[in-house]
């Protein structure tokens, strides 16, 4: 299979149907190379609208949905970027080329050791990556003008939120199966924050994820 040219395919076709005409990203989705990143048996995969598995029953999103969080996030130059749950590192990378620093952390330490071979061998640097549990958060490391949460959750967590700046913005996708929804948190001032929804979709629950109350009458 020619992967250039599937490449070429995403960003020309997938992209533009879904309104990502952001050039960085665009360009930040050309030059790192997807298929360095996706697991060995799923290459000729790599630029197709599907999702991945990765072990640990975890999966990588669609080239679709990383590019449009990446769209819907508006990363600056300068910020400084959370993200709960490294997966294969791609996704990493293409923060990194949009902030200034990212902080990735993943219970898996296969996925964060494999993740870091694979994030320098590409030549980026701006990153830190850390074994832990990453329903946390990272508080010591905050605050944050991104925060991006790479799982599911079926409700978000305030400290989470608290580990943003004002202003700054936070990706997860909330709810349970079958009913998922892409959503980005906008944190006005410490007490509140507003919600817009992105699209429909479905990821495995974060390792840990508070669930809510259930209530016995």
């Amino acid at each position: 299979m020619n992967i250039k040219l599937a490449r070429q395919n995403m960003l020309k076709c997938q992209l533009r149907d879904s309104y990502v005409i952001d050039s960085h990203i665009r360009e930040s989705i050309d030059k790192i190379p997807r298929e360095f990143f996706v697991p060995e048996m799923y290459i000729s995969l790599a630029y197709s609208d599907t999702r991945l598995p990765l072990g640990h029953g975890q999966v990588m999103m669609t080239p679709t949905e990383e590019a449009r969080i990446l769209h819907a996030l508006l990363i600056k130059p300068n910020d400084r970027i959370l993200e709960v749950g490294t997966g294969t590192g791609y996704f990493t990378a293409l923060l990194a080329n949009a902030g200034a620093h990212v902080f990735s952390i993943d219970i898996f330490s296969d996925f964060i050791i494999s993740a870091e071979k694979k994030l320098k061998h590409v030549g980026i640097k701006n990153v830190s990556l850390l074994t832990a549990d990453a329903v946390q958060g990272l508080e010591e490391k905050a605050p944050y003008d991104v925060i991006v949460i790479t799982a599911s959750m079926p409700l978000l967590p305030t400290y989470l939120i608290q580990q943003l700046v004002a202003g700054g913005n936070l990706f997860v996708v909330l709810g349970n199966e079958p009913v998922m929804t892409a959503t980005i948190i906008s944190r006005q001032n410490s007490h509140a924050w507003s919600q817009k929804n992105l699209f429909e979709t479905e990821l495995p629950v974060l390792l840990n994820a508070p669930k809510p109350e259930l209530f016995v009458f």
